[in-house]
């Protein structure tokens, strides 16, 4: 099947699975402003679509510190125990509405505790939100498994706390770790004894890296700190040269280390030109194992089924090439091998089959 003949219906229908995907950029617009409102916090509009249009509009002015500047408003609301509940489990049924099967959620514990939670807190109160919001999508017949990465804010000082969390619930739904924040002027070989402890304690990974930084930060992810996959790595291209690939690239390539790529927020912050040009196109087609994630599906007005639309309409992607990285981001995802191949051979594979 071509890309000409799958449409929008079909994209929806088919299994996702997405590994980059942020808590506080994924809110529903009418639940901010909701719990906005009884929490006394003042946003920049109160009418769901306006507000969910005023994101848009700041995430699209290509500076990557503006566009993380807009989650003041999502977190505000989320700083009681109240407000992580509903976020956590409207997280997971909009994922379920939208096709996806499975999915990694990722938060920073520690900007949450201004309304008097623990960090532990935080962490449980997270998993109970998303254990209700699985159990209602199972109930709906539209299962999905979602397992939680805890992230260090790499521009703070906290990152080992956040570290020393993710090895305490890797058995309560934690399934590893990333660092997030402003990449540029923060190199992850900062945060050089988090990585050290969790592999030590034998917990998978990821690092922001090559968005808002190039090679030298997906060098110092990969091989100082040693992550299994990459957050965005948009700029490994800066390693290709006609095609032939340096030894960093190589490396990559490979090693399978999965790439997860985010098109439209990196056309936001300025990481791609178009959705035609983005890089995700020519490393599928060189071979690397890319992957499609949404990264903060408020903020850049997305969803998974629009991201792989887009791929469709504007970058000539087939059928096959959303298999293609929807079964990537499945052997790549930090949990069991057999639970990963089960996903694949028994959800993934037999969707697309029916869906077709």
């Amino acid at each position: 099947m071509t890309a000409t003949r799958v449409d929008a219906d079909v994209i929806r229908r088919l299994p996702k699975a997405v590994l980059h995907d942020h808590l506080d950029g994924g809110l529903r617009p009418a639940t901010v402003v909701e719990l906005a409102a009884a929490v006394g916090h003042t946003l920049p509009t109160t009418d769901p679509d306006e507000l969910a249009a005023w994101y848009y509009e700041a995430a699209n002015s290509g500076d990557l510190v503006r566009y993380i500047a807009t989650f003041e408003h999502t977190l505000a609301v989320m700083q009681n125990r109240e407000g992580l509940l509903r976020v956590a489990e409207e997280y997971v049924l909009d994922l379920a509405a939208d096709g996806v099967v499975y999915a990694e959620v990722r938060y920073a514990p520690e900007l949450n505790t201004k309304g008097g939670l623990t960090l532990n807190e935080v962490v449980e109160t997270v998993q109970e939100g998303l254990a209700a919001g699985m159990a209602k999508a199972a109930a709906a017949g539209t299962p999905v498994r979602v397992g939680t990465l805890l992230c260090g804010m790499r521009m703070f000082d906290r990152v080992g706390e956040a570290a020393e969390l993710a090895v305490a619930y890797r058995d309560a739904g934690v399934v590893g770790f990333d660092i997030a924040g402003a990449e540029d002027g923060f190199p992850p070989a900062d945060h050089l004894a988090a990585f050290e402890h969790l592999r030590r304690e034998s917990v998978p990974f990821t690092i922001h890296a090559g968005e808002a930084h190039g090679l030298p930060s997906i060098h110092q992810a990969l091989q100082v700190c040693g992550a299994q996959r990459i957050g965005h790595g948009v700029r490994i291209t800066e390693d290709i040269v006609d095609g032939k690939l340096g030894r960093l690239a190589g490396w990559v390539r490979d090693r399978r280390i999965a790439l997860e790529m985010c098109p439209t927020s990196n056309l936001q912050t300025g990481c791609a030109t178009s959705i035609a040009e983005h890089p995700i196109t020519a490393l599928k087609d060189l071979g690397f194992r890319v992957t499609l994630n949404t990264d903060n599906r408020l903020v850049s007005g997305t969803t998974m089924t629009r991201e792989m639309s887009l791929l469709v309409e504007e970058a000539g992607w087939t059928v096959e090439d959303l298999r293609t990285v929807t079964v990537n981001a499945l052997k790549s995802a930090f949990i069991p091998f057999d639970e990963r191949n089960a996903l694949i051979e028994d959800v993934v594979l037999p969707g697309y089959a029916a869906a077709l």
